[in-house]
């Protein structure tokens, strides 16, 4: 019931109302990383008194809510908002920090006081982020400083005197501003932790490790401020030290009341594996952990960037990208965790990315600890020789998916025998067929051959997969449909191809799914990708870099689909149990001619060398459907096609890399892996 909506009451009504029915006691917070409505604002003398007074209102008009959370993270928005300037109000001071936080905890007691006037037996469960900040010697005296600085919300709530004085005097706040806090003491009923895998930070004064971008200041030194996991070879504390930390300061009862991974899903998974293992340990050794919560239910947008540009969006325990928020893997997860207290699935077996070698970006800080044992079995990747199949290995390797990356000589998809054989050697826990006939021209006269590539071979592996209970993924192709339509194609139209290629592709997928009730058959479109140097965005590159033209058809409408996108969303849907058909594509329709002139402007070229041509001109063996552009009635899962070329054109580079293996795993760096408290660069320890 967030401050800002106030006065929208039939909204909160139908909701909570909803909950209530339900049997579910909800925690009720009244402001989330804000400044509440235009009359007032963090700096607002009045503030506190404000909020109590809406927090009176909300108390009375649903008396039988008992747990309340009237600010969400007082610290980190005090931060966030008036030391780093990212949020409103914008301020760059401590003077600023000091009392946007000591105005919101304010607000806490006198919210609090508000609430129990009205339900005597409310509740308080106090959130904020708690992190840890490790430093070279030069810079201790800063670690030290941050590392006392994470605690304020809960020491001013329980008035921690001599814990709280050194850090507002200096700014100007009166002894009487401090001692009221001794006078109206309000300590938690449960103190919520939040940690993320950036809420651990290591500060480096020697900035010639680090990219300019990264340089920051308190004022006397200069220093980096990077995630520790990316410099301690010891790796982070992680979050059992944290909570014990926090159960010897306070002796009161804990939770994790956030627990989120905004990366690939086997990385969620790990992450709360990780979360919850370290509740049980903390509950081991005497702290008493109440519970650990997800978020973001239904992810989250915007917190890749903080909030300060843009919404790209990760999911949470479910997708919300679907016209009903699908659950995924932690959906599944979260209730095996709360009902049997326990959960497994095959990428558990390996350690997240924060517990790998490769975690490291930079020169360590002391010993590397030793890579955990993984016991992970394989993911069965066929078409080893393939541009699909190898981008699916590539991306395994990223992320830290052990895989077996098969070529038609150790496994062909249409020979029962060698099925059978490839599947008992290893044992893997899913299949990817990536394997197929891809040529759509020349299956006009290697009927045969695409037929068993495409159609008996998948049904054959699919039979197989079936029978010993593995998970399958096939992909099919745009080229299923007629192209009668001038609207996106969804799953259920209906299929009518005008090719062979096409053909087979629609017969593959009638029969895998015949074969298989849980096969998983991925439709996508035109894919490009940054490894394969002989798809149609690096031919266009080569040709108009050499000054010649290049001739692509303007008048057949597709929508092309980046193959990095494409893979990493349907190993997210594999892991998350899903099966059936799925369209995956990126956003925009295109016709190949201007997607060549999207290609070149992206690349700094003249678009002008592409010829826009008719494709009857160009002389294709195959006829192509009009239109093929893909959409989705179960979840649009890829970005935009502008924002995928211009990815494809900083990416791209050459796929025969010699460092490549088939039989890796592990990984490389997951560079894009994101968390709610991002690093922040220019205000590293600022005071």
């Amino acid at each position: 019931m967030l401050w800002e909506h106030a006065g929208q009451w039939d909204w909160v009504d139908e909701r909570l109302g909803r909950v209530r029915e339900l049997g579910i006691r909800p925690i009720v917070g009244l402001i989330h990383h804000g400044s509440g409505p235009c009359h007032t604002s963090l700096l607002d003398p009045e503030f506190p008194e404000k909020l109590a007074a809406y927090a009176g209102e909300v108390a009375e008009r649903y008396p039988w809510v008992e747990d309340w959370t009237p600010v969400n993270e007082p610290l980190t928005t005090a931060r966030f908002s008036c030391l780093y300037g990212f949020w409103y109000p914008h301020h760059r001071d401590a003077q600023s920090f000091a009392r946007a936080l000591l105005n919101q905890v304010r607000a806490v007691v006198l919210a609090m006081r508000a609430i129990r006037e009205v339900v005597p037996s409310a509740r308080l469960i106090q959130t904020d982020d708690l992190g840890k900040t490790h430093a070279t010697e030069r810079l201790r005296y800063q670690a030290e400083h941050e590392n006392e600085r994470r605690w304020l919300t809960w020491d001013l709530l329980t008035y921690g005197r001599t814990r709280i004085e050194p850090w507002f005097r200096y700014v100007g706040i009166t002894d009487a501003e401090i001692d009221w806090f001794k006078e109206n003491t309000c300590p938690p009923d449960v103190i919520g932790i939040n940690h993320y895998l950036s809420s651990e930070r290591f500060l480096d004064h020697r900035l010639e490790r680090y990219p300019e971008r990264l340089h920051g200041s308190n004022g006397q030194d200069a220093y980096v401020d990077e995630l520790a996991a990316r410099v301690l070879g010891a790796g982070p504390d992680g979050p059992a030290k944290l909570l014990l930390e926090a159960w010897e300061r306070y002796r009161l009862p804990l939770a994790v009341t956030e627990a989120h991974n905004g990366c690939t899903r086997e990385e969620q998974l790990r992450w709360l594996d990780e979360v919850w293992h370290a509740a049980l340990a903390a509950g081991d050794a005497g702290a008493e952990v109440r519970a650990v919560a997800l978020w973001s239910l239904l992810g989250a947008a915007g917190w890749s960037k903080l909030l300060t540009d843009g919404d790209d969006y990760e999911s949470g325990v479910f997708d919300a990208r679907s016209p009903v928020p699908r659950p995924t893997a932690l959906a599944t997860m979260a209730r095996s965790l709360a009902q049997t207290g326990s959960f497994d699935h095959p990428v558990l077996r390996a350690p997240g990315w924060w517990r790998r070698p490769e975690r490291l970006w930079y020169p360590p800080e002391g010993d590397v600890a030793p890579a955990p044992t993984s016991s992970a079995p394989p993911l069965l990747i066929t078409g080893g020789t393939g541009t699909l199949g190898r981008a699916v290995a590539r991306l395994c390797e990223s992320r830290g998916l052990s895989y077996a990356l098969t070529s038609r000589g150790e496994l062909d998809v249409a020979n029962q025998a060698s099925v059978e054989h490839a599947l008992d050697r290893i044992r893997p826990w899913a299949v990817v067929n990536a394997a197929g006939y891809v040529r759509v021209d020349d299956a006009e006269r290697e009927i045969g051959r695409c037929w068993r590539e495409n159609v008996e071979g998948p049904a054959l592996l699919a039979a197989e997969c079936s029978w010993r209970g593995l998970p399958l993924v096939s992909f099919s192709s745009d080229l299923v449909f007629a192209g009668q339509k001038c609207t996106p194609y969804v799953e259920p139209d209906l299929v009518a191809p005008r090719n062979v290629y096409g053909q087979s592709k629609a017969e593959a997928e009638r029969r895998i799914l015949a074969e298989h009730s849980r096969a998983l058959v991925v439709r996508t479109s035109a894919f490009f990708g940054p490894w394969d140097e002989w798809n149609f965005a690096h031919a266009v590159i080569r040709e108009l870099e050499a000054g010649r033209t290049f001739a692509a058809a303007d008048d057949l409408v597709i929508s092309p689909t980046y193959v990095p996108e494409l893979v990493n969303a349907t190993l997210d849907l594999l892991i998350d149990g899903e099966r059936g058909i799925w369209h995956v594509a990126n956003s925009g329709e295109v016709t190949w001619a201007e997607f060549g002139r999207r290609v070149a402007e992206a690349a700094g070229l003249d678009p002008s060398g592409i010829d826009a041509q008719p494709a009857a001109a160009l002389a294709y063996a195959a006829p192509r459907p009009r239109y093929s552009v893909l959409g989705s009635e179960r979840g649009v899962l890829l970005g935009t096609l502008d924002a995928a070329i211009r990815r494809f054109v900083s990416e791209r580079s050459v796929i025969n890399d010699p460092t490549f293996s088939h039989t890796r795993s592990g990984g490389m760096r997951v560079a894009d892996c994101t968390t709610e408290n991002a690093p922040v660069a220019s205000t590293a320890g600022s005071q």
